[in-house]
Parts: C-alpha cells; sequence; structure tokens
C-alpha cells in the first residue's frame, strides 16, 4: 500500500472501496479526480485491508455490487464493522447502493427485499424531501440496480424517496452519506452491466436493456450535473 502520510491535507486520497475485480469508481473516481484527489482503490473481497483510520484520507466511498450487505461472508461483516472507522472519525463518507446498505447495517437498521419481490432495475423517478431540496436541486430520475432496499436508520435524515423502495437517500450526523441509486456509471460501463445483468430484466418491476440505454439519453446529463455537485457537498473542503 503506498504511504499516505505525505499527501497535502488538501490533495489527501480518498480510500475507494469496490466489491469485484472488475469494477470502476467510473465517473465518481473522474469527479474526486478532477477536485485534485487521488483515488486508494481496495477491493477486501480480494484481500485488501481497509485503513484502521481515515487520517490519512480525504474520506471514503464504498460501492456497490451483487452480494447482499447481509451475507455472512467475512468481508462483508468486516466491511459493515469497518465503517465505524468514518463515523467515529466524523470524516466524509459515502455509501453508494450496497455501501448504503452497509452502512444503515452498521448504523442499527435492516436491509431486506421488497415485500412483492419488486426490484427496481433501469430508470426510476426520485422525489427530494422537504429535508432534500433545502440541501441542493435533485434528478427527477436516477439509474437503479438494486433488489433490496433499508430502513431510515435511528437518528439519519431522509433526503429523497422513491416507489417501491422509499429511502433512497439519507444523511446522518455531518459527515456520512448513503443514496441508493447509482450516478457513478459511465457510459462503457452502463453497456458492461446491461450485457452481464441481462439475466435480472426477468425480475419483477425490472426494465430491459433498451430502456435502460435509451433512458440515458434522456436523463443522463441531469444525474452527472447531481453528482458533481453533490460529490462537492460530500468532499468539501473547510
Amino acid at each position: 500500500m503506498p504511504d499516505l502520510s505525505n499527501f497535502p491535507p488538501r490533495k489527501r486520497p480518498v480510500l475507494v472501496v469496490l466489491h469485484q475485480e472488475r469494477s470502476s469508481p467510473g465517473r465518481v473516481g473522474q469527479i474526486l479526480e478532477s477536485m485534485g484527489h487521488a483515488l486508494d482503490i481496495r477491493r477486501p473481497v480480494l484481500g485488501d485491508p481497509l485503513p484502521a483510520t481515515l487520517a490519512h484520507h480525504a474520506g471514503a466511498v464504498v460501492f456497490g455490487g451483487p452480494m447482499s450487505a447481509n451475507d455472512d461472508e467475512p468481508y462483508i461483516r468486516d466491511e459493515v464493522d469497518w465503517l465505524a472507522v468514518p463515523l467515529r472519525e466524523n470524516r466524509p463518507f459515502l455509501g453508494i447502493c450496497l455501501g448504503a446498505q452497509m452502512l444503515v447495517r452498521q448504523l442499527g437498521g435492516r436491509v431486506f427485499g421488497h415485500s412483492d419481490g419488486w426490484t427496481e432495475i433501469g430508470w426510476y423517478p426520485l422525489n427530494a424531501t422537504q429535508a432534500g431540496t433545502a440541501l441542493m436541486p435533485w434528478p427527477d430520475m436516477v439509474y437503479q440496480f438494486h433488489r433490496e432496499g433499508f430502513d431510515l436508520p435511528s437518528g439519519a435524515t431522509l433526503l429523497a424517496t422513491g416507489h417501491h423502495y422509499e429511502n433512497q437517500a439519507f444523511r446522518y450526523a455531518d459527515n456520512a452519506w448513503g443514496i441508493q441509486f447509482h450516478g457513478e456509471l459511465t457510459l462503457a460501463m452502463m453497456h458492461r452491466w446491461v450485457v452481464h445483468g441481462a439475466h435480472r430484466f426477468e425480475l419483477p418491476g425490472a426494465q430491459v436493456g433498451s430502456l435502460h440505454l435509451h433512458g440515458r439519453l434522456l436523463h443522463d446529463a441531469a444525474l452527472r450535473l447531481w453528482m458533481t455537485a453533490f460529490l462537492e457537498r460530500v468532499f468539501h473542503e473547510d
């Protein structure tokens, strides 16, 4: 692992946690790099350790994956436990999809599937709450790829809601954020997801692959602008 102690405070890297060998931080990584941050990418599923402290990082982003936050795999349990580090140290943290669900587990909430088996795979409406609207403008449509949702953790503020899965975005304390949807996909990533995830398009509520790509033409520009503004808020510099 690189020596992280020599980074200037405003140029410290962001810890990026991915869950598959071929996974990429995509647009989120590009935005963070444009903000001046290096990326310290780790894959615990492949044996990479997570740091005991984030003192040498600007914060952390935990991405999604096909596994569940309820899985009994050691690396899943270890990641959920590790989220106590950014919470304890008040370091900027963003959980995306699985990452948000892991944060919910760390905070004592439940992660579970829809009672009627509905999924959200494709583009779906997003509704900002009053608290979310006061924070920033939100996109009307977002890209989803999940079949589990979560309770709103005790003490968290709900920022955005959806239809089949009500809790879509939340903030906990001053530093920790969770979003159920995906704003990180580049066009190449979406093509890969549509190909490799095609078997999931038969699930209740899922959209066929052509609608994923057509929806991108209609909705991705607003989602990209939001993702940029959101990351600037999460990883703001005092």
